[in-house]
């Protein structure tokens, strides 16, 4: 494993892919570090911070501001939309916005993750724990297939719902339980990480033509949800990120 300075993913292990997107590493520099703007992406991550010990960082509606000590190592599990909620076993929109101590909630196993820890040990027990959690509390796999059906552009709540089988209400009732909110804020949140990732690709297209490929209605309408969900505009949010 590389812990020089940066953030990487891990892929899990194939068995579990239907509930973990990844592992993952943040490491700080030395020096003091500016401040990580996290923005929305459906997931729920349980994480290890050196010296400190576990927390759960639960779905983002906005973004969130993230200063930790100089040197800092950080350690995670993603869960995907859908799946952190039976994992953690606790309803997801009781955590919305919020970072809680792992050791309050009723699914983590307590004193596994203490600050004290290797980087290395932490990570090792992390895939062990997140593989425990989806096995033994598997996620619904009905919000999974409504994750996955949201997550193209063009897909809209109440299609997703007549597709399912289910009516409106019951699908919003166990998305706020296993995502956090409701099948709309899902769609909005997927459709805006689809932005995000051809951001991050470093697409050279126009704006427009961007907005209008990942599902929006055009333009003004991309940069609306990018001003609510990221606190900046698109072009400067693609400035940031690059």
């Amino acid at each position: 494993m590389d812990w020089s300075v940066g953030y990487r993913e891990i892929a899990p292990d194939r068995a579990f892919k239907n509930a973990i997107h990844c592992l993952w590493v943040s490491v700080m520099p030395g020096d003091e570090p500016e401040p990580t703007h996290v923005l929305p992406d459906a997931c729920t991550d349980l994480i290890w911070q050196s010296g400190a010990g576990a927390f759960v960082a639960g779905p983002d509606t906005g973004p969130m501001s993230d200063a930790r000590p100089p040197g800092t190592v950080l350690v995670g599990v993603r869960f995907l939309p859908g799946a952190g909620g039976a994992a953690l076993g606790v309803p997801l929109d009781e955590l919305l916005d919020q970072r809680v101590d792992a050791g309050d909630l009723p699914g983590v196993p307590r004193g596994r993750l203490p600050g004290s820890l290797s980087p290395q040990e932490a990570l090792r027990r992390l895939s062990v724990i997140g593989a425990d959690l989806v096995t033994e509390r598997p996620p619904d796999p009905l919000v999974l297939g409504a994750a996955r059906l949201l997550a193209r552009p063009g897909a809209r709540a109440d299609t997703v719902a007549t597709r399912l089988g289910i009516g409106e209400r019951q699908l919003r009732r166990r998305c706020q339980a296993a995502v956090g909110y409701g099948p709309r804020t899902l769609s909005r949140v997927l459709r805006f990480r689809r932005f995000v990732s051809r951001v991050d690709v470093g697409d050279g297209a126009d704006l427009a033509v961007i907005a209008a490929e990942t599902g929006y209605a055009d333009q003004a309408h991309l940069t609306r949800e990018s001003t609510r969900l990221a606190g900046l505009p698109p072009a400067a949010l693609a400035r940031s990120r690059g």
